[in-house]
This record gives C-alpha cells, structure tokens and sequence, in this order.
C-alpha cells in the first residue's frame, strides 16, 4: 500500500512528466483509495479544460455488421454465438445513417463492426469514398479490427481519417487467456503501428476488469500506450456476456475504470478519451463521472433502431436513451448539468504527429 502523500507525489509527478516506472504504476493502481482518485481526478479535469476546454465532441456510431469471424472468449458476437441475431447493414442505410447525423449535428462518423468478410476491401472502399465525397468535412473513422497493411493504407487512401482499434492487454500471456489462438497480441500492436506509420489518427484501449486481469497487466497497458502515443484511447469496464464462456465472470469496476481514465488523461494530456457506452451501462451517471475524470468524448448510436439491440458485446447494452442519437438534446443537458457542452465539430485529437 501507499500513503496518500505518497499517491498525490506519485500523481503529481505524472502531472509533470507524464511518465512513471512500472513499479509506481502497480504501486499507485493497487493503492488508490477514494480520497486519492478525487485527487486524480481535480489534477485530471485541470489538464483536459486547459487543452480542450469544456467541449464535449460527439461521435455518430454505426454499427453495421455483429457477423464477426473470430472467437474471442468476452465477446457476443464471437462467431461460435448461435444466439446472436445476425444483420449486416447496406451501403444505402449506412449513408441514410450518417445523413440523419449531419443533420443533429455529428461531424465524425464512426463505422464499427465485426471482422465480416461480405464486407470485401473493394465494398469498404466505396463506404469510404462515397461517405467521404457525400460530406467531406466529417472525418470518417473505422472499428472493424485486423487487416493487412495494405487494406489499411486503400481505406485511408479512400478517405478514412481515424481508426479505433483496441490492443485489449498488452502482456501476450493474458491475451492467450481471453482469446483463441488464431489471434495475438503481437499481431494486434503491429496493426496498430501500421495505421500510425500510414498516417491514421488511431485509437486504442482496453477492458478494466477481464478475467485474469493484474495491476501487473495494467501497468504493461500504460508502458504501451505511452510508447504508441495514440490520439484517443477508448477504455471501458468488462461486462460479461450470458452466451460466453465469460457468462459467469465479475464484471470490471466503475471506480478503477475512472482512475485509469485520469491517469490517462495526465500522461498523454491531449488525447481523446471518450466516456464509453459500458460506463454509462454499467452506471446511470457513468458517463458523466467519467467526464468528470478526465474523459472529453461520447459516442451516441446513429445505428437503425431494429438492429441496436442486436450488436450486442455484452450484456445490457445501452441501445435507447440517450445512447441513441436522437436523445441527443438530453444528452446535451446531461453534460450541461456538470458544467460540459457538446460541440459541433470534427473534434480532431491535440496528440497528432509533430
């Protein structure tokens, strides 16, 4: 354990450096307390208002396909789910999506989905072009996971500006736990400096509580993102899904998911940090507490309402509300009330490349 002395130098000294060595970072994750995470969190709104003010940016999510090739253990739309309701959306409702967006006033469109194969290089590519051409000052990010180099380098040719793909854990070892073997981490990372060398804005992250988590794996978590440098990182609670083999597992925690969420915003100061949707499922105010931690990013769903509800990665999903678009007024005041405002923007990240 540490003092409280001991965690705000800790804090502070990140603050300054926006470093720390791997024993400080499993000393300060295992010894937080609630005093000391509302330490965290003042130092953390104090950075992300000097860099980004009170602006709230919004992403429109479409989720376009839950079809997905792999099996990973955590996941609802892991190809062995039988359960899953299955939709793949067309192009024309992909861009009747990010038209009803442009209107509420989305000015980043965000195409999320499984590893689907129907979903060939050359029909992604017209997505992209076609989106990029239809509204050229939206920026237009992929989530649609591991690809060879040169598909990335076609779709960002097309007009594809970011890229959100999650490294999940660092440590290899735990990667093998919470996957099957067709997949690796060291594979997962080269993606990831692929898309930064192509000249992606990219994004990555992790879950906060998977089975078999150590403060060890969180601290391997940090030491990546520091050398990666990503220009957001999206990191949210594990939830289990009932059709897993995770059904039985302790969700991850709302209280070490916003930690982390500061000590990300204090050692890459001008990232994006989006408060995700599994905050705010696995908490009614959770999305606001995570702005209050630090995070600057919401990502309501522009996804046709009769498939919401079928993309789902875990349990309990927001799909309705104010995770969908139209709530997005309500979602204003929601932010208004603890002090924020959303802004019409593109929201580009502060971290780019020098």
């Amino acid at each position: 354990m540490i003092s409280f002395r001991q965690g705000c130098g800790l804090i502070d000294r990140l603050a300054d450096t926006q470093s720390l060595e791997r024993q400080e970072w499993i000393r300060l994750i295992r010894g937080r307390t609630p005093e000391l995470s509302e330490y965290l969190f003042t130092r953390a709104r104090e950075i992300r208002i000097r860099h980004y003010g009170h602006s709230i940016y919004i992403r429109g999510l479409i989720e376009f396909t839950n079809y997905c090739r792999n099996d990973c253990y955590y996941c609802g739309i892991r190809r062995s789910n039988r359960n899953a309701v299955r939709y793949r959306l067309t192009k024309e409702q992909i861009l009747s999506c990010c038209e009803t967006g442009y209107r509420l006033g989305f000015r980043t469109f965000v195409l999320q989905g499984g590893e689907d194969g129907w979903f060939t290089e050359e029909r992604m590519t017209e997505i992209i072009s076609d989106i990029h051409a239809s509204w050229p000052d939206c920026a237009v990010t992929l989530s649609i996971g591991e690809l060879p180099r040169e598909v990335y380098q076609r779709f960002f040719n097309a007009g594809a500006d970011r890229y959100l793909l999650r490294h999940e854990t660092f440590d290899a070892s735990h990667y093998r736990m919470l996957h099957p073997a067709s997949l690796s981490a060291a594979h997962r990372q080269q993606c990831l400096w692929d898309l930064k060398e192509i000249g992606y804005q990219v994004g990555t992250g992790f879950m906060v509580g998977t089975p078999f988590q150590t403060a060890e794996n969180l601290a391997d978590d940090m030491l990546f993102l520091k050398r990666l440098d990503p220009q957001m990182v999206g990191i949210g609670p594990f939830i289990p899904h009932h059709d897993t083999p995770f059904a039985g597992r302790e969700a991850g925690t709302l209280e070490l998911t916003l930690f982390l969420l500061g000590l990300i915003r204090l050692m890459i100061p001008r990232v994006l940090l989006p408060a995700t949707t599994a905050l705010g499922t696995i908490a009614g105010d959770g999305r606001e507490k995570g702005i209050l931690a630090g995070a600057n990013v919401v990502m309501p769903n522009l996804s046709p309402p009769q498939v919401r509800e079928n993309y789902l990665l875990y349990d309990n999903k927001l799909c309705t509300g104010d995770e969908a678009a139209e709530s997005l007024q309500n979602l204003d005041r929601r932010m208004q009330s603890i002090g924020y405002h959303i802004a019409v923007s593109r929201g580009d990240s502060l971290n780019l490349q020098p």
